[in-house]
Protein backbone atom coordinates (compact mmCIF):
# COMPACT_ATOMS: atom_id res chain seq x y z
CA UNK A 1 0.00 0.00 0.00
CA UNK A 2 1.61 3.23 -0.93
CA UNK A 3 2.14 5.95 1.79
CA UNK A 4 -0.70 8.86 1.81
CA UNK A 5 -0.25 11.73 -0.08
CA UNK A 6 -0.12 15.34 0.72
CA UNK A 7 -2.32 18.26 -0.10
CA UNK A 8 -0.26 21.31 -1.45
CA UNK A 9 -2.67 23.35 -2.96
CA UNK A 10 -6.14 24.04 -3.70
CA UNK A 11 -7.67 24.33 -7.48
CA UNK A 12 -9.68 26.74 -8.64
CA UNK A 13 -13.06 24.72 -8.09
CA UNK A 14 -11.97 24.28 -4.32
CA UNK A 15 -10.46 20.90 -4.39
CA UNK A 16 -7.54 19.63 -2.48
CA UNK A 17 -4.65 18.78 -5.06
CA UNK A 18 -1.91 16.43 -4.27
CA UNK A 19 1.96 16.76 -5.51
CA UNK A 20 0.98 14.42 -8.12
CA UNK A 21 -1.62 16.01 -9.71
CA UNK A 22 -4.91 14.02 -7.87
CA UNK A 23 -7.73 15.96 -7.00
CA UNK A 24 -9.36 15.30 -3.82
CA UNK A 25 -12.74 16.72 -3.12
CA UNK A 26 -13.29 18.05 1.02
CA UNK A 27 -9.83 18.15 1.38
CA UNK A 28 -7.53 21.67 2.30
CA UNK A 29 -3.52 21.93 2.10
CA UNK A 30 -1.91 19.77 5.25
CA UNK A 31 -4.31 17.19 5.08
CA UNK A 32 -3.19 13.58 3.90
CA UNK A 33 -5.19 11.14 1.94
CA UNK A 34 -4.41 7.57 1.66
CA UNK A 35 -4.81 5.11 -1.95
CA UNK A 36 -8.96 4.90 -0.59
CA UNK A 37 -9.87 8.69 -0.59
CA UNK A 38 -10.25 8.75 3.33
CA UNK A 39 -8.70 11.82 4.44
CA UNK A 40 -6.93 12.42 7.53
CA UNK A 41 -7.21 16.38 8.49
CA UNK A 42 -4.50 19.02 8.90
CA UNK A 43 -3.94 22.14 10.79
CA UNK A 44 -5.54 24.04 8.34
CA UNK A 45 -8.70 22.04 8.30
CA UNK A 46 -11.41 23.05 10.41
CA UNK A 47 -15.21 22.09 11.20
CA UNK A 48 -17.66 23.78 8.70
CA UNK A 49 -19.83 26.62 10.53
CA UNK A 50 -23.20 25.49 8.65
CA UNK A 51 -25.30 22.46 8.63
CA UNK A 52 -25.94 22.66 5.20
CA UNK A 53 -22.23 22.82 3.77
CA UNK A 54 -21.56 20.54 1.08
CA UNK A 55 -25.23 20.39 0.06
CA UNK A 56 -25.94 23.90 -0.70
CA UNK A 57 -23.81 25.25 -3.59
CA UNK A 58 -23.51 28.51 -1.72
CA UNK A 59 -20.37 27.67 -0.47
CA UNK A 60 -17.07 25.41 -1.27
CA UNK A 61 -14.43 25.87 1.51
CA UNK A 62 -16.15 25.97 4.88
CA UNK A 63 -13.81 23.23 5.35
CA UNK A 64 -10.63 25.59 5.09
CA UNK A 65 -9.30 27.93 7.82
CA UNK A 66 -8.42 31.34 7.20
CA UNK A 67 -5.38 31.03 6.69
CA UNK A 68 -5.54 28.50 3.52
CA UNK A 69 -8.89 30.67 2.58
CA UNK A 70 -6.10 33.36 2.30
CA UNK A 71 -3.73 31.65 0.42
CA UNK A 72 -6.22 30.58 -1.78
CA UNK A 73 -7.28 33.56 -2.33
CA UNK A 74 -3.90 34.95 -2.86
CA UNK A 75 -2.68 32.58 -5.37
CA UNK A 76 -6.03 31.99 -7.57
CA UNK A 77 -5.00 35.97 -8.44
CA UNK A 78 -1.42 36.08 -8.77
CA UNK A 79 -1.69 32.71 -10.54
CA UNK A 80 -4.32 34.54 -13.59
CA UNK A 81 -1.25 37.39 -13.64
CA UNK A 82 1.77 35.37 -13.98
CA UNK A 83 -0.41 33.27 -16.69
CA UNK A 84 0.15 36.03 -18.77
CA UNK A 85 3.58 36.71 -17.82
CA UNK A 86 3.11 39.34 -14.91
CA UNK A 87 4.69 39.96 -11.85
CA UNK A 88 3.12 42.44 -9.27
CA UNK A 89 5.83 44.99 -8.19
CA UNK A 90 4.06 45.09 -4.17
CA UNK A 91 1.61 42.18 -3.65
CA UNK A 92 -0.67 43.63 -0.72
CA UNK A 93 -2.05 41.55 1.96
CA UNK A 94 -5.31 39.56 0.91
CA UNK A 95 -8.81 41.10 1.72
CA UNK A 96 -11.17 38.40 3.51
CA UNK A 97 -14.97 39.35 4.54
CA UNK A 98 -15.96 38.27 7.67
CA UNK A 99 -18.90 35.95 8.64
CA UNK A 100 -22.09 37.51 8.37
CA UNK A 101 -21.62 40.39 6.66
CA UNK A 102 -22.96 39.47 2.85
CA UNK A 103 -25.05 42.25 2.39
CA UNK A 104 -27.25 40.92 -0.74
CA UNK A 105 -28.62 37.24 -1.64
CA UNK A 106 -30.59 35.44 -4.16
CA UNK A 107 -32.49 33.07 -2.98
CA UNK A 108 -35.11 30.60 -4.02
CA UNK A 109 -38.21 29.24 -2.94
CA UNK A 110 -40.89 26.68 -3.57
CA UNK A 111 -44.21 25.88 -2.27
CA UNK A 112 -44.47 22.21 -1.55
CA UNK A 113 -47.59 19.70 0.20
CA UNK A 114 -46.53 20.32 3.71
CA UNK A 115 -45.18 23.85 3.33
CA UNK A 116 -41.94 25.59 1.36
CA UNK A 117 -38.71 25.40 0.70
CA UNK A 118 -36.67 28.32 0.75
CA UNK A 119 -32.47 28.77 0.29
CA UNK A 120 -29.99 28.30 -2.16
CA UNK A 121 -29.55 25.12 -5.14
CA UNK A 122 -27.63 22.29 -3.86
CA UNK A 123 -24.15 22.41 -5.61
CA UNK A 124 -24.97 21.37 -9.62
CA UNK A 125 -28.92 20.73 -9.27
CA UNK A 126 -32.08 22.80 -9.56
CA UNK A 127 -32.86 21.50 -6.45
CA UNK A 128 -33.43 24.22 -2.78
CA UNK A 129 -31.59 23.38 0.30
CA UNK A 130 -33.87 24.49 2.63
CA UNK A 131 -32.04 26.94 4.53
CA UNK A 132 -31.95 26.72 8.61
CA UNK A 133 -29.00 29.37 8.93
CA UNK A 134 -26.28 31.09 6.73
CA UNK A 135 -23.23 32.47 8.18
CA UNK A 136 -22.19 34.50 5.51
CA UNK A 137 -25.75 36.41 5.52
CA UNK A 138 -25.82 39.39 7.46
CA UNK A 139 -27.80 39.35 10.22
CA UNK A 140 -30.90 41.18 8.79
CA UNK A 141 -31.16 39.04 5.41
CA UNK A 142 -30.27 35.97 7.16
CA UNK A 143 -33.61 36.70 10.41
CA UNK A 144 -35.94 37.03 7.06
CA UNK A 145 -35.43 33.33 6.15
CA UNK A 146 -38.14 31.88 8.28
CA UNK A 147 -40.46 34.51 7.96
CA UNK A 148 -40.26 33.90 3.79
CA UNK A 149 -40.42 30.84 3.68
CA UNK A 150 -44.16 30.75 5.62
CA UNK A 151 -44.87 33.76 3.13
CA UNK A 152 -44.02 31.29 0.14
CA UNK A 153 -45.81 28.12 2.40
CA UNK A 154 -49.13 30.32 2.01
CA UNK A 155 -48.89 32.13 -0.91
CA UNK A 156 -46.54 31.20 -3.30
CA UNK A 157 -47.58 30.02 -6.07
CA UNK A 158 -46.33 25.57 -7.38
CA UNK A 159 -43.59 26.67 -9.01
CA UNK A 160 -40.10 27.88 -8.52
CA UNK A 161 -39.89 31.58 -7.43
CA UNK A 162 -36.53 33.83 -6.70
CA UNK A 163 -36.08 36.21 -3.83
CA UNK A 164 -33.24 39.03 -3.64
CA UNK A 165 -32.77 40.50 -1.01
CA UNK A 166 -30.71 43.78 -0.51
CA UNK A 167 -29.33 45.23 2.86
CA UNK A 168 -30.21 49.18 2.42
CA UNK A 169 -30.10 52.10 4.89
CA UNK A 170 -33.98 51.75 5.53
CA UNK A 171 -33.43 47.85 6.08
CA UNK A 172 -34.11 45.15 3.91
CA UNK A 173 -35.39 45.43 -0.12
CA UNK A 174 -37.07 42.23 -1.21
CA UNK A 175 -38.04 41.82 -4.46
CA UNK A 176 -39.80 38.43 -5.60
CA UNK A 177 -39.96 37.42 -9.70
CA UNK A 178 -42.05 34.53 -11.16
CA UNK A 179 -44.43 35.27 -8.33
CA UNK A 180 -47.95 36.40 -9.04
CA UNK A 181 -50.32 37.51 -6.83
CA UNK A 182 -53.96 36.45 -7.33
CA UNK A 183 -56.45 38.22 -6.02
CA UNK A 184 -57.15 40.67 -3.23
CA UNK A 185 -56.10 37.90 -0.48
CA UNK A 186 -52.93 37.25 -1.83
CA UNK A 187 -51.91 41.21 -2.00
CA UNK A 188 -53.06 42.38 1.01
CA UNK A 189 -51.05 39.82 2.77
CA UNK A 190 -47.84 41.00 0.84
CA UNK A 191 -48.21 44.26 2.47
CA UNK A 192 -48.90 42.82 5.80
CA UNK A 193 -45.31 41.05 5.01
CA UNK A 194 -43.76 44.02 4.39
CA UNK A 195 -45.24 45.82 7.34
CA UNK A 196 -44.96 43.17 9.83
CA UNK A 197 -41.17 42.75 8.98
CA UNK A 198 -40.44 46.08 8.71
CA UNK A 199 -38.83 45.91 4.96
CA UNK A 200 -37.70 48.89 3.09
CA UNK A 201 -39.29 48.12 0.13
CA UNK A 202 -41.27 44.98 -1.68
CA UNK A 203 -41.40 44.49 -5.23
CA UNK A 204 -42.85 41.79 -7.53
CA UNK A 205 -42.35 40.81 -10.66
CA UNK A 206 -45.27 39.05 -12.26
CA UNK A 207 -43.75 39.17 -16.39
CA UNK A 208 -43.21 43.11 -16.66
CA UNK A 209 -40.54 43.59 -14.53
CA UNK A 210 -40.22 44.80 -10.50
CA UNK A 211 -43.03 46.51 -9.86
CA UNK A 212 -43.04 47.90 -6.23
CA UNK A 213 -45.85 47.51 -3.94
CA UNK A 214 -44.14 49.00 -0.48
CA UNK A 215 -41.67 51.62 0.33
CA UNK A 216 -42.82 53.80 3.00
CA UNK A 217 -39.91 56.12 2.24
CA UNK A 218 -37.93 56.09 -0.66
CA UNK A 219 -34.71 53.81 -0.65
CA UNK A 220 -31.15 54.53 -0.31
CA UNK A 221 -28.10 53.39 0.01
CA UNK A 222 -24.98 55.14 1.42
CA UNK A 223 -21.65 54.97 -0.33
CA UNK A 224 -18.36 56.95 0.34
CA UNK A 225 -20.46 59.37 2.97
CA UNK A 226 -23.41 59.88 0.14
CA UNK A 227 -27.03 58.81 0.28
CA UNK A 228 -27.59 57.23 -3.29
CA UNK A 229 -31.77 56.50 -4.55
CA UNK A 230 -31.25 52.86 -4.75
CA UNK A 231 -32.90 51.14 -7.96
CA UNK A 232 -34.87 48.03 -8.30
CA UNK A 233 -32.00 45.15 -8.72
CA UNK A 234 -29.04 47.79 -8.51
CA UNK A 235 -25.46 46.30 -8.30
CA UNK A 236 -24.15 46.68 -4.82
CA UNK A 237 -20.29 45.41 -3.89
CA UNK A 238 -21.59 42.62 -1.77
CA UNK A 239 -20.22 43.53 1.53
CA UNK A 240 -19.50 46.60 2.68
CA UNK A 241 -16.05 45.75 3.85
CA UNK A 242 -14.64 45.06 1.03
CA UNK A 243 -15.93 47.61 -1.07
CA UNK A 244 -14.25 49.95 1.72
CA UNK A 245 -10.69 48.19 1.19
CA UNK A 246 -11.14 48.60 -2.56
CA UNK A 247 -12.29 52.14 -2.59
CA UNK A 248 -9.52 53.06 0.05
CA UNK A 249 -6.64 51.51 -2.40
CA UNK A 250 -8.29 53.05 -5.42
CA UNK A 251 -8.40 56.42 -3.50
CA UNK A 252 -4.35 55.87 -2.42
CA UNK A 253 -2.81 54.98 -5.41
CA UNK A 254 -4.47 57.84 -7.44
CA UNK A 255 -2.13 60.04 -5.66
CA UNK A 256 -2.37 63.49 -6.77
CA UNK A 257 -4.56 62.95 -10.07
CA UNK A 258 -7.06 65.60 -10.36
CA UNK A 259 -9.34 64.71 -13.13
CA UNK A 260 -10.51 61.18 -13.11
CA UNK A 261 -12.65 58.78 -15.40
CA UNK A 262 -14.79 56.29 -13.45
CA UNK A 263 -15.64 53.23 -16.53
CA UNK A 264 -18.44 51.16 -15.89
CA UNK A 265 -19.24 53.12 -12.30
CA UNK A 266 -22.45 51.50 -11.26
CA UNK A 267 -24.02 53.63 -9.06
CA UNK A 268 -20.99 55.40 -8.10
CA UNK A 269 -19.46 53.18 -5.62
CA UNK A 270 -15.53 54.18 -6.84
CA UNK A 271 -16.32 57.75 -8.29
CA UNK A 272 -17.67 59.14 -4.92
CA UNK A 273 -14.76 57.62 -3.07
CA UNK A 274 -12.23 58.86 -4.93
CA UNK A 275 -14.19 62.59 -5.31
CA UNK A 276 -11.28 64.51 -2.57
CA UNK A 277 -10.04 67.28 -3.70
CA UNK A 278 -10.83 65.78 -7.54
CA UNK A 279 -13.34 65.62 -10.34
CA UNK A 280 -14.66 62.50 -11.55
CA UNK A 281 -16.61 61.28 -14.54
CA UNK A 282 -18.39 58.78 -13.87
CA UNK A 283 -19.73 56.23 -16.86
CA UNK A 284 -22.25 53.99 -16.60
CA UNK A 285 -24.22 51.88 -19.61
CA UNK A 286 -27.35 50.97 -17.12
CA UNK A 287 -30.30 53.89 -16.97
CA UNK A 288 -31.40 53.56 -13.59
CA UNK A 289 -27.72 53.59 -11.86
CA UNK A 290 -26.71 56.19 -13.91
CA UNK A 291 -29.57 58.51 -13.21
CA UNK A 292 -28.98 57.69 -9.77
CA UNK A 293 -25.42 58.47 -9.86
CA UNK A 294 -26.48 61.42 -11.22
CA UNK A 295 -29.03 62.63 -8.89
CA UNK A 296 -25.94 61.76 -6.11
CA UNK A 297 -23.42 63.73 -7.90
CA UNK A 298 -26.00 67.09 -8.01
CA UNK A 299 -26.53 66.68 -4.54
CA UNK A 300 -23.12 66.38 -3.30
CA UNK A 301 -21.58 69.56 -5.07
CA UNK A 302 -20.84 68.35 -8.01
CA UNK A 303 -17.56 66.90 -8.08
CA UNK A 304 -18.97 63.66 -10.15
CA UNK A 305 -20.12 63.80 -12.79
CA UNK A 306 -22.16 61.24 -14.36
CA UNK A 307 -22.00 59.90 -17.95
CA UNK A 308 -24.64 57.49 -19.62
CA UNK A 309 -22.43 55.47 -22.34
CA UNK A 310 -22.10 51.83 -23.05
CA UNK A 311 -18.33 51.25 -23.07
CA UNK A 312 -19.12 47.90 -24.55
CA UNK A 313 -20.51 49.14 -27.79
CA UNK A 314 -18.81 52.90 -27.52
CA UNK A 315 -15.82 52.70 -25.73
CA UNK A 316 -13.91 55.89 -24.59
CA UNK A 317 -11.28 56.74 -27.19
CA UNK A 318 -7.80 58.08 -26.77
CA UNK A 319 -8.71 61.61 -27.37
CA UNK A 320 -11.39 61.39 -24.78
CA UNK A 321 -9.49 59.60 -22.17
CA UNK A 322 -6.37 61.85 -22.61
CA UNK A 323 -7.89 64.58 -20.73
CA UNK A 324 -7.99 62.43 -17.47
CA UNK A 325 -4.60 62.07 -14.79
CA UNK A 326 -6.12 58.52 -14.43
CA UNK A 327 -8.71 55.96 -15.57
CA UNK A 328 -10.18 53.62 -12.89
CA UNK A 329 -12.40 50.66 -14.23
CA UNK A 330 -14.50 48.20 -12.97
CA UNK A 331 -16.35 45.77 -15.17
CA UNK A 332 -18.53 43.12 -15.49
CA UNK A 333 -17.26 39.24 -15.24
CA UNK A 334 -16.22 39.46 -19.15
CA UNK A 335 -13.25 42.02 -18.84
CA UNK A 336 -13.16 44.90 -20.78
CA UNK A 337 -11.46 44.26 -23.89
CA UNK A 338 -12.18 46.85 -26.05
CA UNK A 339 -12.01 49.73 -23.35
CA UNK A 340 -8.50 48.29 -22.61
CA UNK A 341 -7.41 48.34 -26.39
CA UNK A 342 -8.35 52.68 -25.92
CA UNK A 343 -6.66 52.63 -22.88
CA UNK A 344 -3.74 51.42 -24.41
CA UNK A 345 -3.42 53.74 -27.38
CA UNK A 346 -3.94 56.43 -25.18
CA UNK A 347 -1.47 58.74 -23.55
CA UNK A 348 -2.62 57.55 -19.40
CA UNK A 349 0.09 56.86 -16.91
CA UNK A 350 -2.05 55.18 -14.35
CA UNK A 351 -5.25 52.91 -14.39
CA UNK A 352 -6.67 51.10 -11.06
CA UNK A 353 -8.33 47.82 -12.46
CA UNK A 354 -11.36 46.48 -10.15
CA UNK A 355 -11.79 43.16 -11.15
CA UNK A 356 -14.56 40.40 -10.14
CA UNK A 357 -12.79 37.70 -12.67
CA UNK A 358 -8.70 37.53 -12.41
CA UNK A 359 -9.30 35.56 -15.97
CA UNK A 360 -10.74 38.59 -17.71
CA UNK A 361 -8.61 40.86 -15.71
CA UNK A 362 -5.18 39.09 -17.04
CA UNK A 363 -6.19 39.38 -20.29
CA UNK A 364 -6.55 42.82 -20.58
CA UNK A 365 -3.95 43.07 -18.42
CA UNK A 366 -1.72 41.76 -20.65
CA UNK A 367 -2.82 44.73 -22.91
CA UNK A 368 -1.73 46.80 -20.95
CA UNK A 369 1.72 45.00 -20.60
CA UNK A 370 2.09 44.97 -24.20
CA UNK A 371 1.49 48.93 -23.94
CA UNK A 372 4.19 49.69 -21.53
CA UNK A 373 2.36 49.55 -18.34
CA UNK A 374 3.31 47.70 -15.40
CA UNK A 375 1.73 45.82 -12.35
CA UNK A 376 2.74 48.25 -9.42
CA UNK A 377 0.50 47.07 -7.02
CA UNK A 378 -2.37 43.82 -6.66
CA UNK A 379 -4.69 43.67 -3.63
CA UNK A 380 -6.51 40.03 -3.73
CA UNK A 381 -10.23 40.46 -2.31
CA UNK A 382 -12.20 37.08 -0.76
CA UNK A 383 -15.71 39.04 0.40
CA UNK A 384 -17.52 35.80 -1.50
CA UNK A 385 -16.45 34.23 1.80
CA UNK A 386 -15.95 30.47 1.83
CA UNK A 387 -16.69 30.55 -2.03
CA UNK A 388 -13.99 29.76 -5.07
CA UNK A 389 -15.39 33.34 -6.01
CA UNK A 390 -12.50 35.85 -6.16
CA UNK A 391 -12.08 39.43 -6.61
CA UNK A 392 -8.95 41.88 -6.71
CA UNK A 393 -7.63 45.41 -6.95
CA UNK A 394 -4.83 46.21 -8.99
CA UNK A 395 -2.42 49.44 -10.25
CA UNK A 396 -1.25 49.53 -13.50
CA UNK A 397 1.33 52.57 -14.12
CA UNK A 398 3.91 53.69 -17.25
Amino acid sequence: MNAPEQIIRLAAKGDGVTASGRHVAGAVPGDRVDEGGAITPGPHHQTPPCRHFATCGGCQLQHADDAALADFVTERVVNAARSQGLEPAELLPVHLSPPHTRRRAGLHGLRTAGGAVLGYREGGSHRIVDLAECPVLHPQLAGLIGPLRKFVAAHGPKAMVGIDLTLADQGVEASFSQFLLEGLGPTEAALDFAREQGLARLSFDQGYGPETMWEPEPVTVTLAGVPFGLPPGAFLQATADAERRMAEDAAEWLGDARMVADLFAGLGTFAFALRGGRKVLAVEAERAAHLACKAAGAQAGGAVLALHRDLFRAPLQPAELNRFDAVLLDPPRAGARAQIAEIAASTLTRVVYVSCNPSSWARDAAVLAEAGFRLAKLRPVGQFRWSTHVELVSLFER
